[in-house]
């Protein structure tokens, strides 16, 4: 099963990903609570896919999101956004996001993100 990277600044929230991830059988590579952190983690762990918030200190997520597509063109991230962020979605998919999802989470709609953006 696909690797996933979960990028997010509440630990909450990253604990709510990786338990609807792991639950439906993916393997979490590693978390991050930055977009530096993030970064560094994919160079490192090379997932198969990452998630990824947009509103994060030290690094936000799209700039986080722009450097990874730099390491890795075929890079796959799905955005995590809050409401009201459309216009920063709207960035993100321009600088290469796949999907975006929005919080709070459902689990359906996260499951059904991942497996479009892997082709599942």
């Amino acid at each position: 099963m696909a690797s996933v990277l979960i990028v997010d600044d509440a630990a909450f929230m990253r604990m709510m990903i990786k338990d609807i991830l792991s639950k439906n059988g993916f393997e979490i590579a590693g978390e991050a609570a930055n977009g530096a952190e993030a970064v560094e983690k994919y160079k490192e762990l090379k997932p198969d896919l990452v998630t990824m918030d947009i509103t994060m200190p030290e690094m936000d997520g799209i700039q986080a999101l722009k450097e990874i597509k730099q390491i890795d063109g075929g890079a796959k991230v799905i955005m995590c956004s809050a409401m009201g962020q459309q216009s920063m979605v709207i960035d993100a998919i321009q600088s290469g996001a796949k999907d975006f999802i929005v919080k709070p989470f459902q689990a359906d709609r996260v499951l059904e993100a991942i497996k479009k953006v892997l082709g599942q």
